[in-house]
């Protein structure tokens, strides 16, 4: 008997380690990095905003029409983290992480997923009652 938890979004969060500092440095590269791996998930990218702090490290977040995806690095330790956070199920938040962890070149990827949105939770504590939360069916070939 299998259990499936009914949720509005799905939040990865990735830790890469190992990566070339001069990669996780570029702030440029990392911009183009993360639209490209909105692009390759299937995403719908609104806009993206990225800042190189000094004297090193990035931060930026592209905004997709299904949420977000964001990164912050830290080239002085190879260390970059990484969310991407992705309503309903046309996008494959593991596609973009994986994607990132190609093109970052980490020795190390650790990662896990958050539901976000439970709808027995929305229902539950809603000020008003809510018949059904409506969850995007999954498309084909979305994992």
């Amino acid at each position: 008997m299998g259990f499936k938890l009914s949720t509005l979004g799905r939040h990865v969060l990735i830790e890469f380690y190992g990566c070339p500092s001069d990669i996780i440095e570029n702030n440029k590269l990392i911009e183009k990095f993360m639209n490209e791996a909105a692009d390759y998930s299937g995403a719908t990218i609104v806009e993206s905003v990225f800042h190189h702090f000094n004297p090193y490290g990035v931060s930026g977040a592209v905004i997709i029409a299904e949420s977000h995806l964001t990164i912050h690095t830290w080239p002085e330790y190879g260390y970059a983290s990484v969310d991407v956070y992705t309503c309903g199920d046309s996008v494959s938040p593991w596609k973009a992480a994986e994607y990132l962890g190609e093109k970052l070149q980490a020795k190390q990827t650790e990662s896990f997923e958050v539901p976000r949105g439970m709808v027995d939770k929305i229902k539950q504590f809603a000020e008003r009652e809510i018949e059904d939360v409506q969850v995007k069916p999954l498309l084909e070939g979305v994992k």
